[in-house]
């Protein structure tokens, strides 16, 4: 069995719902597969002594678990009060309109096809329920409106697919843009560089316990990909499925899909630069 603490991020252990933080509860949707990890967190966060509670990422269209959110936040004396979204994949938001109606919630995202509601999200946002603070992060790149949600008085951030608690994520080309993740990735650095960030909450697999840990392994994770991909090009290769062939021989080829998408991410983004 692996060290967590030598894991990237040291990994808290296994995925389970409950308490994560002293205000982020997880409630693990019942969707577990090869892109999903364990299944969506769907995370439940108020502030202790409240009875408002927000959830972000309801998760999948799954009557018994966007019931089962509700009932937890029951069982914790909340009332959900506004749902959140991270990004609008089906994994994370296909159960947003369902879940509005069982809470009489509105829905705020960054794209205004997925929200239910007046008020959308974007940069610089402060989200305030019941004393809970949300600062609402930017963080493109998986997908054009993926976004983070800061938690200052848990030190931590909320990072849906952006940084996964296990293994790394895909750039969603062509809606997703490698250069857009990079800055991303930086983004989140300076969090825990100048804020004090420390975990991470994401949208699937574990909970982890050092956030700079984990996004400097992104970041050298990108940089090392980047480089295979242009040195794979240099060598007579010119189609993704090519290069994913190459490049990503030792990933299991269930996952070769998604590893185009990033391919052709990381093909457009050398292009750009003139590297290949």
């Amino acid at each position: 069995m692996s060290d967590a603490a030598a894991l990237p991020g040291q990994p808290r252990g296994l995925v389970v719902s409950g308490p994560a933080t002293p205000r982020a509860v997880n409630v693990l949707a019942p969707n577990p597969s090869a892109m999903t990890l364990d299944g969506t967190n769907t995370w439940l966060l108020s502030e202790p002594g409240s009875d408002l509670a927000v959830v972000v990422d309801p998760g999948p269209l799954d009557e018994s678990h966007l019931r089962h959110v509700v009932d937890t936040a029951s069982m914790l004396g909340k009332r959900v009060a506004l749902t959140l979204l991270t990004h609008g994949h089906p994994d994370h938001a296909e159960g947003a309109g369902r879940f509005a109606e069982l809470t009489g919630t509105a829905v705020r995202a960054l794209d205004p096809a997925l929200r239910l509601g007046d008020e959308g999200l974007g940069a610089g946002d402060v989200v305030t329920v019941g004393g809970l603070e949300l600062r609402v992060v930017p963080t493109p790149g998986h997908t054009s409106d993926s976004l983070s949600f800061h938690l200052p008085a848990d030190r931590a951030v909320l990072t849906g697919d952006t940084i996964l608690g296990r293994g790394t994520t895909m750039v969603a080309h062509p809606d997703g843009r490698l250069g857009d993740y990079l800055d991303s990735l930086r983004r989140l650095r300076s969090l825990t560089v100048d804020d004090g960030v420390h975990t991470v909450l994401p949208g699937h697999g574990p909970v982890l316990e050092d956030a700079q840990g984990a996004v400097e392994f992104y970041l050298a994770h990108r940089a090392g990909r980047l480089a295979q991909v242009e040195s794979a090009v240099a060598s007579g290769l010119r189609t993704a499925a090519e290069v994913v062939a190459h490049v990503y021989a030792d990933v299991d080829r269930s996952l070769w899909p998604a590893a185009e998408l990033s391919v052709r991410a990381q093909l457009e983004y050398l292009r750009e630069r003139g590297q290949v």
